[in-house]
């Protein structure tokens, strides 16, 4: 079965919760789009509310700091938020990613071994038994590796072991200098191997909530090499049928769980003003799918940022931020009228949200704006509040 490249889009966009507001807490939200970033203390929160009808921000405060909903470095090594149930078993999935890329050639540059790496976690982890400031954290890593190592180890351990972000108080639960406490999930994995079993888990979490996707999706989801993402989605095809194998317009082979919901491509997808990094805009290899080709160097810049994106009909369509009086809205290209009310009434709720919390939200990357190289047919409209 073939699927073309609009239903992709409908796809994800349903999955994600997207193409409506549901009536759900935020902790069911959280298992079900799978993870939400988490780089930005606020990101998680404008996610839950573009998806949760009625969202209400001390729920989110309230699953962060009872535990139900935890904040670490996951996927793409970057911080994220997950369910509670959900962080041992994709830790366990990047296990050979962490091993690899947090106890590797910048941890050896230090002076030590993946071997004293690993030696360290457990210590680390019971001198996190309760919560420690990064100060707290880093002081300790110099009393067991010295001065000149502290840096490059603490660089390395604080993503390798499962430590969790304590919540912190600030107007989105996390603040700016981050704390710690141990993750407290069972033995610590050692060692690179790939961890089937987890892998297999994280794979159909995947789909789940992204699919259909490709081999590819799946690894620059995860973190993961490919060649055991393969092996997983082979096994699971063609040995208990798990998964079934569809085919992109382009004839990349795509896999996806039986009966999934592949909403038809003329599916009325409303305007939504998303998150920086929201995870639909990077859980796949083929970007495109969401963002299209020509705006992807405007909102993801050289550094990794992703600035907050305007979607419009499924896809990126420009850009926002708060300003004086409401939202300001960059458009990539023209909109028809029906739009431009749709993102007014967006702008009206989120101003009301980020009333009571940061007026000023993502205000430290404004300096993007003035670098954007905005195409001809764009128009810029402040939104009121």
């Amino acid at each position: 079965m073939t699927v073309t490249a609009r239903e992709l889009n409908r796809a994800t966009l349903s999955r994600q919760l997207l193409l409506e507001r549901h009536e759900l807490d935020v902790v069911e939200v959280v298992r079900r789009v799978v993870a939400l970033q988490a780089q930005h203390a606020a990101s998680p929160y404008l996610a839950l509310w573009n998806r949760i009808d009625g969202f209400k921000a001390e729920e989110a405060d309230d699953a962060f700091a009872r535990g139900a909903a935890v904040k670490a470095t996951l996927l793409r090594m970057t911080l994220h938020a997950v369910h509670a149930d959900d962080y041992r078993l994709f830790r366990e999935a990047m296990q050979p990613t962490l091993y690899a890329a947090r106890l590797g050639y910048h941890f050896a540059a230090t002076g030590l071994t993946p071997a004293q790496g690993e030696a360290l976690v457990p210590k680390a982890l019971k001198f996190a038994d309760q919560a420690r400031t990064a100060t707290e954290m880093e002081t300790w890593v110099e009393q067991q590796v010295g001065a000149e190592r502290k840096a490059g180890a603490w660089w390395g351990l604080r993503a390798y072991a499962p430590l969790l972000h304590v919540p912190t108080g600030g107007p989105w639960s996390f603040g700016t200098r981050p704390s710690y406490v141990a993750a407290r999930t069972g033995p610590v994995l050692t060692g690179r191997e790939t961890r089937t079993e987890a892998l297999t888990t994280l794979v159909l979490r995947y789909l789940a909530g992204f699919g259909p996707a490709s081999v590819a999706d799946v690894a620059q989801f995860a973190t993961v090499q490919r060649t055991p993402v393969r092996q997983v989605l082979t096994a699971l095809a063609t040995l208990d049928g798990a998964v079934e194998r569809l085919e992109g317009a382009d004839g990349t082979a795509l896999f996806d769980i039986p009966g999934a919901p592949r909403p038809p491509a003329d599916t009325p997808a409303p305007p939504r003003l998303m998150a920086m990094w929201d995870s639909v805009l990077l859980a796949y290899a083929d970007r495109g799918r969401v963002i299209p080709p020509a705006y992807r160097r405007l909102v993801i810049r050289t550094n990794g940022d992703v600035l907050p994106t305007l979607l419009v009909d499924g896809y990126v369509a420009g850009v926002w931020r708060p300003v004086d009086g409401g939202i300001e809205a960059t458009a990539f290209h023209a909109l028809p009228p029906a739009a431009w009310e749709g993102l007014a009434a967006e702008a009206r709720s989120l101003t009301a949200l980020l009333a009571d919390r940061d007026t000023a939200v993502y205000r430290r990357f404004d300096h993007w704006w003035a670098k954007l190289a905005l195409p001809g047919e764009a128009e810029v409209r402040v939104l009121p509040g």
